[in-house]
């Protein structure tokens, strides 16, 4: 009886804890700041990033990781990223202030994962704005590596607290494009009403609330109008019959950080 009951306990430990430890198997190993299972930053960027980051801790102890997979196998991007960022511990434990930037070329999607203790310096604003003005057009040309390698660059500005420029290039990619042709037609129109109305405007705003000066003169807002003649007597002219006086002129692990979902996700 009592060897049938270790065995069952045995069972139901075995039943309850096997499927989380193949959950979590097909989770990559941390073996560096990058790590490229999908194969898609060459060797020279992989290098100069590895350094890069390292040198980036060294000095401020934030902990950013870049992991290339070639699939998610079904999952949705953002549970994976979570998971694999508290597996691999990023940041610090009592900081928080790790982040992942993950690909998964496969899928065609990639997404920035933020720590608890960066989500204020590093808002989900910055990452999409990285996502979508530095990752997702070097993507669609091809060059992974650069596009990587322009939001890590990004991130760093941004954890050192020079956002402003990021700010500045998202707002300048968002405002829409100038159509010519309707920029054309609007100062055409623009500039035949100003004729239209101004002249007459000239023939018959001056009698009415102008000052006489003689026979068909009228001084009216520091100008002198001649109705229905195509000078005054300023000395100036136009072809409305009006004038004025003036004209305008290696070894390396996380540490123990969490993330609660902060970051964002996008596709290419």
């Amino acid at each position: 009886m009592r060897r049938n009951a270790n065995l069952s306990a045995l069972l139901a430990f075995l039943t309850v804890f096997l499927p989380l430890t193949a959950f979590a198997a097909d989770l990559p190993a941390l073996t560096g700041r990058v790590v490229d299972n999908a194969g898609i930053i060459d060797a020279g960027t992989e290098a100069a990033l590895t350094q890069k980051l390292a040198d980036f801790e060294t000095k401020g102890s934030d902990q950013i990781v870049v992991a290339t997979i070639p699939s998610l196998d079904g999952e949705e991007i953002e549970p994976y990223a979570n998971r694999l960022f508290r597996f691999w511990k990023l940041g610090q434990a009592k900081e928080n202030n790790g982040v992942l930037l993950l690909v998964a070329p496969n899928d065609r999607k990639m997404r920035i994962e933020v720590g608890y203790g960066l989500e204020g310096t590093l808002t989900d604003l910055h990452t999409k704005l990285i996502i979508e003005n530095d990752m997702v057009p070097a993507f669609r040309a091809g060059d992974f590596s650069g596009g990587i390698d322009k939001a890590v660059d990004d991130m760093i500005m941004v954890l050192k607290g020079n956002p402003e420029e990021l700010e500045a290039r998202g707002e300048r990619n968002q405002q829409p494009p100038v159509n010519t042709d309707d920029l054309v037609f609007t100062l055409f129109i623009t500039i035949w009403a100003v004729i239209f109305f101004g002249g007459m405007a000239a023939s018959i705003l001056p009698p009415i609330f102008g000052q006489k000066l003689g026979a068909g003169r009228y001084r009216w807002l520091g100008m002198t109008f001649e109705p229905g003649r195509r000078s005054s007597s300023s000395g100036g002219s136009s072809g409305g019959g009006w004038s004025s006086g003036s004209s305008g002129g290696g070894g390396f692990s996380g540490g123990g950080g969490s993330s609660g979902g902060g970051g964002s996700s996008g596709s290419w």
